[in-house]
């Protein structure tokens, strides 16, 4: 194979089942090059909690070519994965791709409640800002590793039009500054001359700085005579010329974009979609409330080229036929990546699971003469469309699902890890006086200067548990999914310090959670079957207690469960194994030492100050409570003058601006 294009820098070297991990892994990645045979190259990489998985799978990237995707179950775990593949390859292009939203409600109608509820978004400008970057990344860099949500197979752009609206510039190339301006203006970047935010453009004289969305500097362009004198990459803090270019590539502002003449067959091919649709309504309101909501978005389309909900007319400008699949991420990387798919039993259930949500919000909108039934084709992929991208994969969890059993062509196992640390011993305890043990068990490891967790079923009891143990004089927290994650972080953060000794949770407790400080896992009613109890669930949770020498996990329960004796069968097997490999090497385990520090990341730092400030350039916007009241009274006018005129999505539109401006006059 030829030299690696990534360039893995780390002070670690593999060791315990890492080194095995890596060689069969890397080797059925060189010998499915070398064959050609077009079959899918599938393995999954079965690694216990602490094994250093992630370190396993840098080591595979850096011995292959191609580029990375990376998918994880949720944004947390995503942020976590993209600063920890920051640092393993800082030579090579690293990249970020999650929903841009800090708030979303999808538009929907609830019949039985005739509520019409209008999406209504919070567009992050960090999040945007990486999206892009990361799509042009990958159309620029064959370097790239991409670190993305499962989100990512919502309908994106089509990345052929990405390609071709991208233009190129060159010192001496002959281009007038109007041109310049239009070419620019054409893919959606916006002249802005006060506020330089990702996307936008500033002129001075004859000089033009652009601010590109996938770049961190702004880049300066020199026209003199309707020629290119200067292209220069410029701080956008203290404008230091920071580097001369000879020519340079300026992609899209946004992903969604598309040309003149596909948008001018986009509005004809809607109009032939309403004309076809309406005498199939039978209920003359909804004919007439499709018939004017549609006539407004394509007058919109028409002046602006924009309007309001436009991803639902994508397979208007994209020419698809009805119920072929939308392009996504994974379409931007083409044909030949490595797609590697982080907590597979997790991520593979939401992205089967996607699709049919979707569908059902949209179909209401469709039979109620809010959409067109085109709307149905700006959606997620199905599962089986997902599976096309499936040529080259590799599938990470500490407890597979049948799928990835079925489907690899090879499994691997890391159980021994390079710590030396083994699986925690299991015991089985019965309900009765379990609270009273309980007790004693958390006072018993506190007084070691360890920590606690405790898991139950529902949020009522982690609440109901906590207070009790708070009044036996035990500093303790609960954790839920009611509590937002910054608050999450925050009582994470206590719990390793030792402001709490104990965290009563759910399933907040399982996937994804590195504390080393936590020496006792107790489970509550371990007997009950059910999703939160079944073999998977058990182990994960049992793997929460496995980065501390001193740890044991308790199963409060009066049998065992068929779940319970394979969790505990299962963890028997490996933590055989690692004691035979420690005492066949001389290892002695060491518990994890990490430094107590946020755990937010860089990265998800940069995302809530975006997020602050669109609050408040938001709240600056009315500048005292006397705006705050005028605004409030012209809206509850509009209000009833909608309402008189039956116009009651209008209405509802303007109410909610109005709860608004309540709140912010509270």
């Amino acid at each position: 194979m030829s030299k690696s294009i990534f360039k893995l820098k780390s002070k670690f070297k593999p060791a315990g089942d890492q080194i095995k991990a890596i060689e069969q892994l890397s080797k059925s990645r060189t010998e499915s090059d070398l064959n050609k045979d077009n079959k899918p190259n599938i393995s999954t990489l079965l690694g216990v909690t602490g094994s250093g998985k992630t370190f396993t799978i840098a080591n595979v990237i850096a011995n292959q070519n191609k580029k990375v995707l990376i998918l994880a179950p949720n944004k947390t775990l995503a942020a976590q994965l993209y600063e920890e593949f920051s640092l393993f390859f800082p030579e090579n292009k690293v990249c970020y791709f999650v929903s841009y939203y800090d708030y979303y409600q999808p538009e929907s109608y609830l019949p039985a409640q005739d509520i019409y509820i209008a999406k209504e978004t919070k567009v992050n400008a960090e999040l945007e800002r990486l999206r892009i970057e990361a799509a042009a990344s990958i159309i620029n860099r064959p370097d790239t590793i991409v670190i993305a949500s499962v989100s990512c197979i919502y309908s994106l752009g089509n990345p052929q039009d990405y390609r071709e609206l991208a233009f190129s510039l060159e010192l001496g190339q002959n281009l007038s500054r109007t041109e310049l301006l239009r070419k620019l203006v054409f893919i959606q970047y916006e002249r802005n001359d006060i506020e330089k935010s990702s996307g936008t453009f500033q002129v001075f004289g004859n000089s033009v700085e652009v601010q590109l969305p996938y770049q961190r500097e702004k880049l300066r362009i020199e026209i003199f005579d309707d020629k290119i004198e200067a292209l220069q990459w410029v701080d956008k803090n203290n404008n230091n010329i920071l580097m001369n270019l000879d020519n340079t590539l300026i992609f899209p502002a946004k992903h969604f974009v598309t040309t003149q003449e596909k948008k001018d067959r986009a509005i004809i091919s809607i109009e032939k979609e309403l004309n076809s649709w309406l005498p199939e309504i039978k209920n003359d309101l909804y004919s007439h409330r499709l018939k004017t909501r549609i006539t407004h978005d394509l007058e919109m389309i028409k002046e602006t080229g924009y309007c309001s909900g436009i991803e639902n007319y994508s397979v208007h400008f994209e020419g698809r036929a009805k119920g072929e699949k939308p392009f996504c991420l994974l379409d931007f990387f083409q044909d030949d990546f490595l797609l590697i798919i982080d907590e597979s039993h997790i991520a593979l259930p939401q992205l089967n699971g996607m699709y049919q949500g979707d569908r059902s919000r949209k179909q209401n909108l469709i039979d109620f003469g809010f959409r067109l039934p085109s709307a149905l084709d700006n959606r997620p992929l199905k599962f089986d469309e997902i599976e096309k991208y499936f040529k080259d994969v590799i599938f990470i969890s500490a407890t597979p699902s049948e799928y990835e059993y079925k489907n690899s062509s090879l499994i691997v196992e890391q159980i021994i890890r390079p710590t030396g640390l083994v699986d925690p011993l299991i015991i089985v305890q019965e309900r009765e006086g379990q609270i009273e043990h309980l007790i004693s068990q958390i006072k018993e490891t506190k007084s070691k200067g360890f920590r606690s967790l405790v898991t139950v079923l529902t949020k009522k009891l982690a609440e109901e548990l906590a207070y009790y143990l708070e009044r036996e004089m035990i500093n303790v927290c609960y954790l839920h999914s009611s509590i937002k994650t910054p608050e999450r972080t925050e009582i994470l953060h206590k719990l390793r310090l030792g402001v709490f000794d104990c965290v009563v949770g759910v399933n907040l407790l399982r996937e994804g959670l590195d504390l080393p400080e936590v020496a006792l896992v107790a489970i509550m009613d371990a007997d009950v079957e059910s999703f939160l109890r079944d073999k998977r669930s058990l182990i994960q949770t049992v793997g929460r207690a496995a980065r501390n020498t001193e740890s044991k996990v308790i199963f409060y329960a009066d049998k065992i469960t068929k779940s319970m004796e394979l969790a505990i069968t299962e963890t028997n097997r490996r933590r055989a194994l690692q004691i035979a490999y420690n005492k066949d090497h001389n290892i002695s385990p060491v518990t994890v030492q990490r430094e107590v520090s946020k755990s937010i990341s860089k990265i998800q730092e940069a995302i809530a100050l975006s997020s602050k400030s669109n609050k408040k350039k938001k709240v600056n916007k009315i500048d005292s409570d006397i705006d705050i009241l005028d605004n409030i009274t012209k809206l509850e006018k509009l209000m009833q003058e909608a309402a008189d005129n039956f116009d009651f999505e209008k209405a509802i539109e303007l109410r909610q601006k109005w709860f608004e401006l309540k709140s912010l006059l509270k």
